[in-house]
């Protein structure tokens, strides 16, 4: 049975053989020529920073990010924010990854009743053509379960399912503010935009990337799902060339990723409605893991490359 949790950590506190997940990892190296790790430690609850210094090498060459691991140290005050001293690091047994994983606040059954009405709101032959993909076993439970990235943002549990939702509303609202929208697109665009990421990231490895994200990742996956969908079902060529480069260009400069930049109406919303969304519920995150309590976080958020002020209410 788990002793403590990350928000029950407090300065001054020993850990010995704690079970947390190991999510972060950098090797560095002192001015004085000692080794240490950076690393984050995790559980369902929050996340904690944490340094190991003089790490031994039969330590060194078992741990990677993505394993539970049994936590020796103190937890100690650092820079106005807790940090975890390690002092030894050892191999978990079995465990359920539900503890060490936080999750969306949003009930499952209540993302996917949203999903589906989404989906029932476009026309034909698109209705067909997005229930067809999302709607369909294995992928819809892998989708309900994939982050939407590693880090940064919607970083949990049913996060991909919690952003594309969050945008589709967007999408809907700009599609009747601005004129020439074509709706179906831009939200069967955006419904599939991230579902690659379904493939790109392994649960059961603490959202560690899966061969596929190394290899394939979540743009071209999801191209390659849509055009067989399309090939399967007979979807209308124009229509999926336009959908094709939507999802291609969503990351919006090849510097981000995309191998075409926006150049439809519709691409141009979906990058926008993407960056918003991710932006906006990174800024929420960071607040929300940083462990001080006071006005300022302690760190730098790597989305914005600042100490973020939090809103009133968040203290």
């Amino acid at each position: 049975m788990r002793k403590h949790t990350v928000t029950s950590l407090r300065a001054g506190v020993d850990l010995l053989n704690e079970p947390f997940l190991l999510q972060d990892l950098l090797r560095r190296v002192a001015k004085d020529g000692r080794p240490y790790i950076l690393a984050t430690l995790r559980d369902r609850t929050g996340q904690v920073g944490a340094i190991y210094w003089d790490v031994p090498d039969y330590v060194d060459g078992w741990i990677r990010p993505g394993l539970v691991t049994l936590v020796t140290g103190r937890v100690n005050l650092y820079k106005d924010a807790l940090q975890v001293a390690i002092t030894d690091l050892n191999p978990s047994g079995p465990v359920d990854m539900g503890e060490f994983l936080p999750s969306s606040k949003r009930p499952r059954g209540e993302m996917l009743a949203e999903l589906r009405e989404h989906i029932e709101s476009l026309a034909e032959p698109w209705q067909t053509f997005v229930a067809y993909l999302l709607l369909e076993e294995p992928l819809t439970t892998r989708f309900a379960n994939a982050p939407a990235a590693r880090g940064m943002h919607h970083a949990y549990v049913s996060g991909l399912m919690e952003h594309t939702l969050s945008m589709a509303r967007l999408a809907r609202f700009l599609a009747s503010f601005y004129p020439y929208v074509n709706y179906n697109l831009l939200l069967a665009g955006t419904l599939f935009h991230d579902m690659g990421k379904a493939e790109e990231y392994s649960v059961e490895d603490g959202f560690a990337y899966s061969d596929d994200g190394r290899l394939v990742g979540h743009i071209t996956r999801a191209v390659v799902m849509v055009e067989k969908a399309a090939a399967e079902l007979g979807f209308p060529d124009e229509d999926l060339r336009q959908l094709v480069h939507l999802i291609a260009s969503h990351h919006g400069t090849n510097e981000w990723g995309s191998p075409i930049v926006p150049k439809t109406l519709e691409a141009v919303l979906l990058h926008q409605i993407d960056l918003m969304d991710s932006r906006v519920q990174g800024f929420l995150d960071h607040v929300a893991n940083d462990t001080a309590r006071g006005t300022w976080t302690t760190k730098r958020s790597e989305m914005f490359g600042t100490e973020l002020q939090r809103p009133p209410g968040m203290e």
